[in-house]
């Protein structure tokens, strides 16, 4: 039975090896994801889901094609096939075998690329993983649904073998590129023309978020798709990466949970008040269980929350968190407002901007109580101090938020002052040691 059940799943691979490198290479975005390069390491390709892993590893095999891979040594191969349903690890080894009796002059002597997509469908995968890394002259990268290929998993299931490759929704770069708007020259050397279409694709960007999918579905005509497409997302995430996937014995605690986190971006957030919230409302649950929650749901991708700065680890558990979504279009999923609030969706874009750029983000609240939205702490532990602002005119705004960086130098000496605006204020006084700089430019700058 296993015989006969193993020639029917090399059939299979053996097809679907040769499809896949007869395949056109579809023409895919360029995007600006950091790929580890480290030997004998695999490369986990992981983000939240529809934010474009997939499409990233066949962006790889088209760039290893320009700069002159063969194209045999490019193997892309997906598990989500019915017919491969009930593999198991020790089955794996036939991806190997059928590739090299497909190429046997390439076995020990010239590195063949595997990217394999949706592995954890196949339990054990990662003792196959492990083992080809030793014994087979491969460069590897997986990736899956975040409901089993989350990045803490990756670190132990791998046991260091495996570094993180992190997709998240398009940056403002990407999706610029992606519309073929991306400007060639820095963005301070544009004319005023195009700047100002650069300022009109940041506010599409702020409203309708960088998801690849929801690139068509810009603008009112397309308000109910887009709607549905998002709510669609986090309703599978909602189930299969958290509710199945953990067993959550209250999910109406969890929907209400997003609820909150999704309707009140860049807003503090409490475990304890939700508790007492519930509490009030006759909802029996435990506060770890809510840390569980939160916990699952960033593991998820679909949110991020950060700390206050704080050298004291009591000092950073009992502040409040400060909540982001993974994308400025699920905002107005939940936001009871029927204004956009510009504000804080650039907010969003610029955490995750620091994020994709490596940075440690914390936010301070100085000892008068006036708080600067982020402390970006970098790869060579410089920092950035960073306040966003959509509109500085007002002088009373400009004020507060200029006050309020200057108390936090004092408390962080040695970080760099940053104030972004999406339109900076033509008679803004210059002020020492504060840069005022336009969102544009910060978000292009490489």
């Amino acid at each position: 039975m296993v015989t006969r059940l193993q020639d029917s799943y090399r059939s299979v691979i053996r097809q679907k090896i040769v499809d896949s490198i007869a395949a056109p290479v579809p023409e895919l975005t360029a995007r600006d994801v950091w790929l580890p390069a480290v030997a004998n390491k695999a490369i986990a390709v992981i983000g939240m889901r529809r934010a474009g892993k997939t499409s990233l590893l066949w962006r790889i095999v088209g760039e290893r094609l320009k700069s002159g891979t063969a194209r045999e040594a490019l193997v892309y191969f997906s598990f989500e096939d019915d017919r491969l349903a009930g593999m198991t690890a020790l089955d794996l080894q036939l991806v190997i075998e059928e590739y090299y009796k497909l190429y046997p002059a390439r076995r020990d002597r010239e590195k063949t690329t595997f990217l394999l997509d949706e592995i954890q469908l196949v339990t054990g995968w990662e003792t196959f993983a492990r083992r080809i890394l030793d014994s087979e002259t491969v460069e590897l990268f997986v990736s899956g649904s975040s409901a089993k290929l989350l990045s803490r998993e990756i670190a132990s299931s791998m046991r260091g073998r495996a570094m993180e490759a992190v997709v998240t929704p398009f940056s403002f770069r990407e999706m610029l590129r992606h519309h073929a708007a991306l400007p060639a020259k820095h963005s301070l050397r544009l004319p005023k023309a195009q700047r100002s279409a650069l300022h009109q694709m940041l506010q599409r960007y702020l409203t309708y978020g960088g998801f690849p999918e929801l690139q068509a579905l810009s603008g009112p005509a397309h308000a109910r798709e887009r709607s549905e497409l998002l709510k669609t997302y986090v309703d599978v995430v909602l189930l299969r990466d958290v509710v199945e996937r953990h067993n959550v014995s209250q999910p109406q605690v969890l929907r209400w949970l997003v609820q909150q986190l999704l309707g009140n971006t860049a807003g503090s957030f409490s475990i304890n008040k939700f508790f007492n919230d519930l509490k009030s409302r006759g909802v029996a649950i435990g506060k770890e269980r809510l840390h569980e929650y939160l916990a699952h749901l960033e593991d998820t991708f679909l949110v991020t929350s950060i700390s206050v700065a704080a050298e004291s680890e009591r000092r950073r558990q009992v502040n409040p968190r400060k909540i982001y979504p993974v994308d400025s279009g699920l905002m107005a999923l939940f936001d009871a407002a029927d204004k956009p609030n510009t504000g804080h969706a650039l907010e969003t874009i610029v955490l995750h901007e620091c994020l994709r750029r490596g940075a440690q983000v914390a936010y301070v609240r100085t000892a008068s109580s006036h708080e600067v939205d982020f402390l970006a702490t970098h790869h060579d532990r410089s920092q950035t101090l960073i306040q966003v602002c959509a509109d500085l005119h007002d002088a009373a705004t400009w004020e507060r938020e200029v006050r309020a960086l200057q108390e936090a130098r004092l408390e962080h000496p040695k970080a760099r002052c940053l104030l972004i605006t999406l339109d900076q204020p033509v008679r803004a006084p210059e002020i020492k040691g504060i840069t005022v700089v336009q969102a544009i430019d910060w978000l292009l700058d490489k």
